[in-house]
């Protein structure tokens, strides 16, 4: 099957060139592009309509789960009959293994994975396996980290059809080497039941059941069932079941890397002794004959990725398979934002090497764990075919390698200008914020607010508040699908003001937005640089009163280049204008989220906003608690603060935070 765009907008202003040019680029096999597109003016639609001219697999690479979201959801809505994809890191908290030689302290590994990005991650590499043409997969830079080797995935493919002879205990083991689990009560995600001759297997890649009917040693019927219901969705003649999991691996295979495991301790043992290191030889012999007992009992143990060169069976200081491998060769790369994702990309190996090489110098690991890695970024280039980059400030080093191919687009075909900007003193810079924000909420509009670090975003978030300004704020402490949830909600009118401090420069899709208000502009920095107050004030640009106010004292050079900039781009648009007597329209978007209707999530948005006036509440049991019941009390809660902010769950910790200021206060009042 291929791409087919579904869309009622055909390409207009700079779009149908940009197309034209880029198109051409990849049929004359050029390596590197740039599409140079000002916000609003359609680069999504642009390489929508690529692709679909194209005919070829896509990665789409973003820089962040928020903008990735967003980019699935847009090509969701333009190839709703093809298969879009979105691989994202499943993680809602990662804590990695670490160990501090400095203070001797250890940092055991801890994790929560989000079961529904989990599923379609699944989906994704599915769907690459299936070898269909028509995928599309918008990931984060998770894509470079280590999965699962493909032809093991691919060799664990269960494929069945109506009438094939097989016995129903050979497919229940096929269905146990895919990483599915029999089950007798609960059936979720991964798992499958049997009832005589009946097997009901629930895919970890949908929300949907296969139920496969037997007549003896031959499939009778398959047919696709509702999980709650066990109605009958739709009959098949043929079916693939996919693994379970993205690491999934054969018995062979297992036993292999289980003596060449035993190996390579033995030599680590080795050289600890000869190097007088008897702690850390006790240490790697422990630990490392613990997870072999784990994995040769139940087929995994806790950290076992940092085996996976001896699952996948790769040699010494080879780089790990990742999503790229699925993808047939031919695929193109669109890097979206790549000013920012590019940078990302390069740094993600360096931070990961550092804390690795601790934990096998200290013989908390096997000197293994070093191939369970992200690429290198030369790893990362080398495996990519074709590449676009995407980018309204493409960095020098895009525009070096695509070699002057750059496709500009600066032009919005709804005619909107880009936002005035205007500079006003920094004094007093949060009561002149208050009163433009309250003529925009009286005009129905939406205000970004962007700050220098989280804690100034949280804290003005307070602040308004308390003055029935109904805002949230967003920084990276915030999960995943919370952010987009926040996005939504902004959009919907939940809430009119949304507080920032990097999210949101690059990409983000907010036609409602007004007012982009840039506290202290003039800190001269990565967060005051001219690409990242270009891309800022680019948010006010999809509305026709787009505005920014840039809160400063001086102009920097980094202002002064973001000024004279979107002068010039107000120009040519405005003799675009003129020239084809376009009045500029505002953008009109629906704000239903497509991706809350792939992902149910049960989770919503947990902002916190501290509370100053913390009063006693009249608990019964804290009246009559002595004053060591009180201290004690105190004591404990702390320890749950400390626990919860050694977690990272600093919203958590700050409630257990002034849970003791409310006991101290009681326990100062007994000492009256």
């Amino acid at each position: 099957m291929e791409l087919k765009l579904i869309s009622t907008f055909k390409p207009t202003g700079d779009q149908p060139e940009a197309v034209k040019q880029l198109i051409d680029g990849v049929n004359s096999d050029l390596k590197f592009q740039t599409l140079l597109g000002v916000t609003g003016s359609g680069k999504t639609f642009t390489i929508a309509n690529l692709l679909a001219r194209i005919k070829k697999p896509a990665l789409i690479l973003s820089h962040n789960k928020t903008l990735a979201a967003q980019l699935y959801s847009e090509f969701k809505r333009f190839f709703p009959e093809n298969k879009v994809e979105y691989f994202v890191s499943y993680y809602d908290y990662y804590q990695p293994e670490a160990y501090i030689p400095s203070s001797n302290t250890y940092i055991e590994k801890d994790l929560s994975i989000n079961d529904e990005i989990e599923k379609l991650r699944l989906s994704a590499t599915s769907a690459l396996l299936s070898g269909r043409r028509d995928v599309i997969v918008v990931s984060s830079v998770s894509c470079i980290y280590g999965i699962g080797n493909p032809e093991d995935f691919h060799n664990n493919v269960i494929e069945i059809s109506t009438g094939q002879k097989i016995s129903r205990d050979r497919l229940l083991r096929q269905l146990v080497d895919s990483l599915y689990s029999r089950t007798e009560n609960e059936f979720t995600r991964g798992t499958f039941r049997v009832r005589g001759d009946t097997i009901d297997v629930f895919i970890a890649y949908g929300d949907v059941a296969t139920r496969i009917i037997f007549f003896g040693d031959k499939i009778e019927e398959i047919s696709t069932i509702d999980p709650v219901s066990c109605l009958t969705i739709e009959n098949h003649d043929f079916q693939r079941i996919y693994p379970a999991n993205i690491f999934v691996t054969s018995k062979n295979r297992i036993q292999t890397a289980i003596h060449e495991i035993q190996d390579d301790l033995f030599l680590q043992i080795e050289m600890f002794k000869n190097k007088g290191q008897i702690l850390e030889a006790k240490r790697i012999e422990e630990r490392v004959t613990f997870d072999l007992e784990m994995i040769k009992e139940l087929g995994y143990c806790s950290g076992i990725e940092n085996y996976s060169r001896y699952f996948d069976g790769r040699k010494p200081g080879t780089r790990p398979f990742c999503l790229l491998d699925f993808f047939p060769p031919d695929f193109i790369t669109i890097i979206d934002e790549s000013h920012v994702t590019i940078p990302q990309i390069r740094g993600m190996h360096g931070g990961d090497k550092s804390r690795k090489q601790n934990l096998i110098e200290y013989g908390f690991r096997l000197p293994a764990a070093m191939d369970n890695r992200p690429l290198q970024f030369e790893e990362f280039m080398s495996i990519i075919n074709q590449v676009i980059f995407v980018s309204a400030t493409p960095s020098d080093y895009e525009l070096q390698l695509s070699k002057g191919i750059v496709a500009e687009q600066v032009i919005r075909p709804t005619g909107i200008m880009e936002p005035l900007i205007e500079v006003r003193p920094s004094l007093n810079q949060v009561d002149n914020l208050m009163h433009e924000i309250d003529v925009r909420i009286k005009l129905g509009e939406r205000i970004l607010v962007t700050t220098l670090t989280k804690r100034m975003a949280e804290e003005l978030a307070k602040y308004l508040t308390k003055f029935d300004i109904k805002c949230r704020y967003i920084h990276s402490d915030i999960e995943t699908l919370d952010r987009v949830e926040i996005m939504d909600g902004l959009r919907t009118g939940a809430f009119d003001v949304l507080i920032g401090v990097n999210l949101l420069r690059e990409g983000l899709d907010l036609p409602e937005v007004s007012l982009v208000a840039i506290l202290d502009a003039d800190k001269e920095g990565f967060l005051r640089s001219a690409r990242s107050l270009t891309q800022t004030s680019g948010r006010a640009a999809r509305h026709l009163n787009g505005r920014v106010i840039m809160y400063a004292d001086k102009i920097t050079e980094s202002m002064r280049k973001t000024i004279e900039e979107t002068n010039r781009r107000r120009e040519k648009q405005l003799k675009y204008n003129t020239d084809n007597n376009i009045t500029p329209q505002q953008i009109i978007k629906s704000t239903k989220s497509m991706l809350n209707e792939f992902i149910q999530q049960e989770a919503k948005l947990k902002v916190y906003i501290e509370n100053e006036n913390i009063e006693v509440a009249a608990d019964p049991v804290l009246k009559y608690m002595t004053r060591d019941q009180v201290k004690k009390t105190i004591d404990a809660t702390r320890k749950s603060m400390e626990k919860e902010a050694k977690a990272l769950n600093f919203i958590e910790a700050a409630m257990y935070r002034d849970e003791i200021y409310r006991l101290k206060k009681l326990f100062d009042e007994k000492n009256n």
